[in-house]
């Protein structure tokens, strides 16, 4: 069982790519005075289920990654526009069992306008999906490129790195404990409370 603080002091940061069939994930740490790449991957939901059935799925899986790597922050990229209104909807709901999973673990997070983030790895304000997935392979001196979930949600991390501390904070919630596992038992064992803006 791990203390987020004690293990892992305030550097470390998960990056997360939230969508309802796939979700990338990104761990980041500042190393001296520069950046190490920690570990990434992208979860797969099953296609066929239901959408409660993945988000629930989604939260046991976020949950489970985010003990494996105790992070300091969570980064999320921003909601942008959406042509079709069922899409932004159903991304919507998988940003929030993310929002989620962080929240109950009283890890703070933090929102990034994408462009911000494709400026954050040099990619430029308007650099298409190719041009981050070069940027941050290069960034974290990768070997390969990894499936444009998990770059873009490394990109993520690296931008809250670049930016720590800016006014970008989403919701944070009050710590309830120094076990970080425990802070994640589901919200039909122990209601989540003691939020606060």
């Amino acid at each position: 069982m791990l203390h987020i603080r004690s293990v892992l002091g305030p550097t470390r940061v998960l990056g997360i790519d939230p969508g309802s069939r796939v979700v990338g994930w990104g761990v980041v740490e500042r190393r001296g005075s520069g950046l190490g790449h920690v570990a990434h991957g992208v979860l797969r939901l099953d296609a066929s289920a239901p959408l409660e059935l993945r988000l629930v799925e989604l939260f046991a899986r976020l949950s489970e990654t985010l003990v494996r790597h105790a992070p300091a922050a969570v980064a999320v990229e921003g909601v942008f526009t959406f042509k079709n209104a069922r899409s932004a909807l159903v991304l919507g709901q998988a940003r929030g069992v993310a929002l989620l999973v962080a929240a109950r673990a009283g890890v703070p997070v933090f929102e990034y306008a994408p462009a911000m983030v494709k400026r954050s790895v040099g990619a430029g304000g308007a650099g298409a999906k190719a041009a981050v997935a070069r940027a941050v392979t290069g960034f974290l001196e990768l070997g390969d490129a990894p499936r444009a979930d998990a770059t873009d949600a490394l990109a993520v991390a690296v931008c809250h790195l670049h930016r720590a501390g800016a006014p970008f904070l989403v919701r944070r919630a009050r710590r309830a404990g120094p076990d970080l596992s425990d802070r994640l038992r589901p919200a039909v064992v122990r209601p989540a409370n003691g939020f606060r803006r």
